[in-house]
């Protein structure tokens, strides 16, 4: 199963973040003290890795301008406990299947698990079941004869099915409706149909939640006594997981590091698990590459920390092979130590076979840009294949701007401004960027100011387009037209693609904080992207002049600039193109007219008529074609169209005066 959605309500910074949803990875982006790190809390209280760490507790954790108000009124009865986290899951194909196998298809109406806690600290759980279904199910185990099982398929539950039972039962039926009654009562032992579903077929599939935080890091050194005690007193540090999971990666435990028969033994399993953590950190860690780390146990010292000076130490040393030099890991760049510590922990636990939600706290905090990179790489590659990660972040460098859609914005108004609305009052996880400040925009403009630096396709003057397709349309029509000595672009504008529909008003809304840039749109129109569109002027993003999209210039309500050349000119381009991968020329009758784009035509075309070899038409081949041989094709684009074009660009260009 997948975490999709969550919901957190009066929880530390929380009143109500507002339902957000959850991704492969999903990044919390926001300012200092916005609430990121209390939404990672509250989430890890749900079914936490730890289970003595799943509760919730009023005093610590109510919002405290009002706490003392709600524990009156739980006390008195006036309102139940407070609820705190709500999360949806979807359910795998074969866990669904786990369950259709006892109650048949259709008894789960959709694939959705709902989890929710609160200050009570008991975990509830909703499932949409179909009663009929699992009545039917279970008159069918029961195996009741075909007369008996008319008159108990219009039970409308399973009480109502227990008491039609006994209404029904004779000496002829008692001993199916005792089997009938015996499987009810194993499912109502669970409370029911819903709890009884989960306790068997899905409680074990749940992820925990792995939430690692600064507090984690490892010291570097510690005495083994100490620590034992601490286990045996179920009171361990933050800092102890990572080493007791380095210890267990080595295939040890405690008692064997104090009572090891065999140093050459203890030596090896250490340092074959040191190893294991080195190279995965070294295949992700740019900054040296000449660095392995080693743990030895020694007798404690009278010289030694405090704390460690009786009994048995353990200590982890960085050893750096180009300067020839070790030093205490605890001493190393902290950027480091969090790589290798969230490593040593999160291996051995990967280990159990469960699956695992990861949580991480402003992961590269300690990390320069290139590590953070590196950081970035390690999550996509290492991590997402088998696990979800939520992270927060406030670095521009820890923000994926190729993969915007992934972004939540964190904010908490009341921060910032004198008087703020109850409905802002409090950490918000904003979903439309458009509702974000300024200060919490900051990282995805800082990722999207690096990302756009390094094409410079960015100046004071932005004509946004939705890919390269179109800005190599628009550089070739405009270079022909001035060729004619009609209006081209004006060269003030620069051309920038955002790499498609979606990410526009990513784009618009971090381009337009920066004051002194213009930015108009040029982009394609489909009936499912209106509202989007609209919203770039409703929602004053932009002025409305400014908005401009391909319809605008031809008749019809949807259009891309392919739409811009007409059909039989563009069928040309595709055919010149594709001419090869074609078996024969595609002509206007072979399309279906009623669709509105002709990019749909064709995509419709080639679902029936592939190309040979298993080639896909991709429409940037086409606008390659046209700007490679705009010179040979000039000749052959009617005037119309060139008109059409030269209305677009002084169009455009009367924007910027």
């Amino acid at each position: 199963m997948k975490l999709t959605s969550a919901e957190i309500t009066d929880f530390q910074s929380i009143r109500h973040s507002n339902p957000f949803e959850i991704g492969e990875i999903t990044c919390l982006v926001g300012k200092n003290e916005a609430g990121k790190t209390a939404l990672l809390r509250a989430l890890y209280r749900l079914n936490p890795i730890i289970p003595e760490e799943g509760n919730f507790d009023v005093t610590d954790d109510y919002p405290r301008a009002d706490v003392e108000d709600y524990q009156q009124d739980v006390e008195s009865g006036d309102r139940e406990p407070a609820k705190v986290i709500e999360a949806t899951f979807t359910l795998s194909d074969e866990e669904i299947c786990g369950i259709e196998t006892e109650f048949g298809k259709g008894i789960l109406s959709d694939s959705f698990l709902t989890l929710s806690k609160g200050y009570d600290n008991k975990l509830f759980v909703s499932l949409s079941t179909n009663p009929k279904k699992a009545i039917k199910s279970i008159i069918d185990q029961a195996q009741i004869p075909t007369e008996l099982a008319k008159n108990l398929i219009t039970s409308s539950s399973l009480d109502n099915l227990v008491k039609l039972a006994d209404e029904n039962n004779s000496s002829e039926y008692s001993e199916h409706i005792n089997r009938l009654k015996s499987i009810i009562q194993n499912i109502n032992a669970k409370n029911g149909l819903i709890i009884y579903i989960y306790d068997k077929y899905l409680a074990g599939s749940l992820p925990k939640f792995l939430l690692f935080e600064e507090f984690y890091l490892m010291k570097g050194c510690e005495n083994i006594e100490v620590l034992k005690t601490r286990v045996t007193q179920n009171k361990l540090e933050k800092s102890d997981y990572p080493l007791l999971g380095l210890i267990e990666l080595a295939r040890l435990n405690l008692d064997e590091l104090l009572n090891h028969k065999r140093t050459e033994e203890l030596v090896n399993k250490l340092e074959g698990a040191s190893n294991h953590l080195s190279k995965k950190v070294l295949k992700y860690w740019s900054q040296n590459k000449h660095i392995n780390i080693k743990f030895d146990v020694r007798p404690a010292r009278p010289g030694d920390p405090e704390g460690m000076r009786q009994g048995t130490n353990i200590w982890g040393r960085v050893h750096d092979s180009k300067r020839e030099v070790s030093t205490l890991l605890g001493t190393r760049s902290r950027g480091f130590v969090w790589f290798f510590s969230f490593l040593a922990w999160f291996d051995q636990q990967q280990k159990n076979n469960q699956p695992l939600i990861l949580l991480l706290d402003e992961p590269g905090l300690f990390l320069h840009g290139r590590a953070q990179a590196d950081l970035l790489d390690f999550m996509e590659k290492e991590l997402k294949p088998n696990h979800q990660v939520i992270y927060t972040t406030h670095s521009p460098f820890m923000v994926d701007p190729s993969k915007l859609d992934r972004v939540l914005i964190v904010q908490d108004r009341s921060m910032d401004e004198d008087k703020t609305s109850p409905n802002e009052d409090g950490t918000k996880v904003i979903n439309n960027i458009d509702d974000a400040t300024e200060d919490s925009l900051f990282p995805l403009q800082g990722a999207l100011g690096y990302d756009i630096c390094q094409s410079l396709f960015i100046g004071p003057n932005c004509l946004i387009v939705e890919g390269v397709s179109d800005l190599l349309y628009l550089q070739s029509i405009s270079s022909l037209l001035e060729s004619k000595n009609m209006e081209k672009i004006d060269d003030r504008w620069t051309i920038t693609p955002v790499g498609g529909a979606d990410k526009i008003p990513t784009f618009v809304a971090l381009l337009g904080a920066q004051k002194k840039i213009k930015i108009v749109t040029l982009i394609d129109i489909q009936n499912k992207d209106k509202q989007k569109i609209d919203n770039l002027f409703e929602k004053k993003l932009l002025k409305k002049q400014n908005v401009l999209t391909f319809a605008d210039f031809v008749n019809s309500k949807e259009a891309d600039i392919e739409d811009m050349f007409g059909e039989n000119l563009y069928l040309k381009l595709v055919n010149e193109e594709y001419s090869r991968e074609l078996s024969t020329p595609i002509l206007a009758k072979n399309l279906n007219s009623k669709l509105p784009r002709i990019i749909m035509r064709l995509d419709n075309y080639f679902s029936k008529k592939p190309l040979t070899d298993n080639h896909k038409f991709n429409h940037y081949r086409p606008a390659r074609y046209f700007a490679e041989n705009i010179t040979k094709l000039a000749d052959d684009i009617p005037t119309d169209i060139i008109n059409k074009f030269e209305e677009v660009f002084k169009t455009i260009n009367r924007l910027l005066k």
